[in-house]
């Protein structure tokens, strides 16, 4: 392999590692806003905001970025997917009475 393969290819790999990098960091943007609203609705401490979307995103088998999603855009549209709600709602009560 050249000198200029080796090059183009070392490009290759860090401009997919950027790529890699962008949507990590806006994945944890939207999850942070996610335990903000969840922390607000719930009036729960933020260690609990995360517990709830872990929980919410086991018990319903969805990523932890899309629960989080739906969170975000449903303070927005004012809907959730009714798996979603059904395990936000039960998630909002265990972590209620802890």
């Amino acid at each position: 392999m050249s000198g200029q393969e080796e090059l183009v290819e070392r490009i290759s790999a860090l401009q997919e590692e950027v790529g890699q990098l962008r949507q990590a960091l806006a994945s944890h943007a939207v999850i942070d806003q996610a335990i903000g609203v969840v922390i607000a609705v719930g009036r729960l401490r933020p260690e609990q905001g995360w517990d709830v979307l872990r929980e919410i995103s086991q018990h319903t088998n969805t990523k932890l970025r899309e629960v989080a999603e739906y969170v975000v855009q449903g303070t927005h549209c004012g809907w959730l997917p009714d798996e979603i709600h059904h395990a936000l709602t039960a998630a909002l009560q265990r972590a209620r009475t802890q």
